[in-house]
């Protein structure tokens, strides 16, 4: 029999090995070689769980986590050799452990690759939201920088794309901070979902070996805040249960969502025709034909990439959602959208922090187009509500002092008081002061508005959480 024909684990029912075709076809080592720092703590918790109980001595104990930690070290260098005919990671491992100790053999009792690899996804699952929380910080903090910087800064907000009220850069950018907080509790949720052990549930009901799945569980971490291990109670559940998946994928694409609003926001205020921003020449490209171009490719990118993130989510989706349980092997398709989704949005993130530290508002610019009086038409309704006039009425009321003003090719501001009060009899000689911008931004003092000292507020407090 030739060699790689015995390392496989199942081949002894087997007369004939694989084709060479379904090797390839059902390999998976080309993806899930990253897993290879969790499959190796997983296999050495579960060595010294197999100790705990007696499965293994000292020496074998001692033998195993020397060559675990070998091949750490070959894993950190670069140095192993993947070895395609072995299938997947877990197999790569487990043969080159072979060779370091005959120990080694014993390492997979009580255990199965479906809890094996379940444990090692919810090892990643749980550093990977550690580093997307960290990432979310950077961008976070590089948008706040960005708040601070231009707090008080008005331009338009805009409703349908049309320019609806007046708001400030800190008040607009401190909307997408908001968002971000949210994403950075969701995957603090995803992680603390990931945070129970499936080890010891074997391929679907355990083993009659006397495992110790708390033990093995603290020694991996799998605990509550009180230090107590957090089990899976169902075995079945355990192996065929991608539920963490979709939550990780949903939360990435979710994440996704929202830098891609914020990039649509700066891409349309780097456009001539808004002018509100200038964005930093080190995150932006040229044209190969027009020489005058600065385009903002970075942020069409995280558009671009946001729809892929979706697409990974729903290629979760899709693959679960007929499955009988428990495992079956279409969950190996399982690994490269999580995958796929932890990597691209990691970078979206670390660019959207680079762009926002380094990009700066034109402030002549968004002055201008914030000192349009239209937009604060709601504001001169308010006026006549507070004199007495229902809302609706005042609605009404300025609507036809709008059009007004632009049949006559004027300001609204230009109307005489005569032609106001013909509209209205309330509306007294006071009526333009409702258009002085740091009025309408002083009246808006209250929570979730973009008055001057709940913006500033607003920014100690997310300088607090970020510190």
């Amino acid at each position: 029999m030739a060699d790689n024909e015995k390392q496989v684990s199942w081949g002894g029912r087997f007369s004939h090995k694989p084709d060479d075709l379904m090797q390839v076809f059902g390999e998976s080592i080309s993806f899930d070689q990253r897993l290879a720092p969790y499959d190796l703590q997983g296999s050495l918790g579960h060595a010294s769980m197999l100790a705990h109980v007696g499965l293994l001595d000292e020496r074998e104990f001692n033998q195993i986590k020397q060559g675990i930690e070998e091949l750490s070290e070959e894993i950190l260098q670069a140095d192993f050799p993947w070895k395609l005919e072995l299938e997947d990671v877990h197999m790569n491992l487990e043969q080159a452990l072979r060779t370091k100790t005959e120990a080694a053999d014993k390492l997979h009792a009580g255990r199965s690759r479906n809890d094996q690899v379940a444990t090692d996804m919810r090892l990643f699952f749980k550093d990977a939201c550690h580093q997307i929380k960290t990432a979310l910080e950077g961008s976070m903090r590089s948008a706040l920088d960005l708040a601070d910087r231009y707090a008080l800064l008005p331009i338009p907000g805009y409703t349908h794309l049309q320019r609806a009220q007046p708001v400030t850069v800190g008040h607009h950018l401190l909307a997408h901070l908001e968002a971000l907080g949210r994403d950075y509790d969701r995957f603090s949720t995803v992680a603390d979902h990931a945070n129970v052990c499936p080890l010891g549930s074997g391929a679907i009901a355990g083993s009659t070996l006397p495992l110790d799945r708390g033990f093995a569980a603290k020694i991996l971490g799998f605990v509550d805040e009180n230090g107590d291990p957090r089990l899976t109670p169902n075995g079945m559940d355990a192996v065929a249960d991608r539920d963490v998946f979709v939550e990780f994928a949903s939360a990435c694409a979710g994440c996704a969502l929202h830098l891609s609003r914020l990039a649509e926001d700066f891409i349309l205020w780097n456009s001539s025709e808004f002018g509100f921003v200038e964005l930093p020449d080190s995150f932006t490209t040229g044209s190969s034909l027009m020489p005058q171009k600065k385009n903002p490719d970075s942020f069409e990118l995280i558009r671009g990439k946001t729809g892929r993130l979706i697409g990974n989510l729903q290629n979760l989706l899709v693959t679960i959602k007929g499955l009988p349980l428990t495992y079956n092997r279409d969950l190996q398709e399982d690994k490269p959208p999580v995958f796929d989704s932890f990597d691209q949005l990691c970078l979206c993130l670390a660019v959207v922090a680079g762009v926002l530290r380094e990009s700066s508002f034109h402030e002549d610019v968004c002055r201008q187009a914030a000192s349009d009086p239209l937009l604060l038409a709601t504001d001169l309704a308010d006026y006549l509500v507070e004199k007495g006039v229902p809302f609706r009425k005042a609605h009404h009321v300025v609507g036809e002092l709008v059009s007004l003003a632009e049949s006559q090719k004027c300001v609204l501001t230009e109307l005489t008081d005569e032609q106001a009060k013909a509209s209205c009899p309330q509306i007294e000689s006071d009526w333009r002061e409702v258009f002085d911008l740091e009025r309408a931004f002083l009246k808006r003092e209250k929570p979730g508005m973009p008055g001057p000292n709940h913006i500033k507020g607003r920014i100690e407090y997310w300088r607090s959480l970020l510190a």
